[in-house]
This record gives C-alpha cells, structure tokens and sequence, in this order.
C-alpha cells in the first residue's frame, strides 16, 4: 500500500511538470472523473477513460527500473499500455518519437483532443 502512495505521488508531480499531458502524445489526461473529462472534449465514457493518468516507468520495472521521481513520468494509459504490449518494447525516448510521428499522421488516438494551454486536473 505504501507502494502505491509513493507512485501516485510521484505520478501527480510528473503530471503537473507535464501540465498535465502525456509524455508521449502530449494529450490532456484526468485523474479524478472520467465522465467530467469526456464532457469537456465531448468523449465517450469508453474514450475518455483512454486518457486516465497513469505512471510511466522510463526504465520499466521488471528491467530494474525503481520508482524514483527520475524515473517516473505521467502518461495516458492508452500510451502506457501500447508501449509495454510489445513483444519487444521500445526505450522511452524511440517510443515518444514513434507516438509523435503517428500523432503528425492523425493515426494515434482515434479522437483528437482539442488542445488547451490550461492544464488540467
């Protein structure tokens, strides 16, 4: 449990020095109430809960990465997902290029937010 308290914490803290976007697609992401996101950008329940905060390992865990405020980033859960369903995963750096570079093609997320500069919370 104590764990978990930690991570979230520092999850909040990449999060709000993200403004409150993801690092690899640079989405606006929630923490606290999905159906109040997916009003604001006009989403499914379904596609909002795609843009759920969670805490990104840049150095994933099972390869010896701790949960270190270096070592953790805040990142959608769609994002955070896709990258570790690899068989073989990429580095944090050439998997935040690939998402770019899918997100320039309009072939990321199926919907596209509207961005804001406020970040959000």
């Amino acid at each position: 449990m104590r764990n978990s308290r930690k991570l979230k914490k520092l999850r909040n803290k990449a999060a709000e020095g993200q403004l409150g976007r993801c690092y690899y697609c640079r989405e606006p992401m929630w923490d606290e109430d999905p159906r109040a996101f997916g009003e604001r950008f006009s989403l499914s329940l379904a596609e909002a809960l795609r843009y759920r905060c969670t805490a990104e390992h840049l150095h994933e865990k099972c390869k010896g990465g701790a949960d270190e405020e270096r070592n953790i980033v805040a990142a959608c859960d769609f994002c955070n997902r896709t990258r570790h369903l690899a068989k073989r995963p990429k580095d944090a750096a050439s998997f935040a290029k690939y998402v770019q570079s899918r997100m320039k093609r309009g072939k990321w997320h199926p919907v596209r937010l509207e961005r804001q500069r406020a970040p959000l919370r």
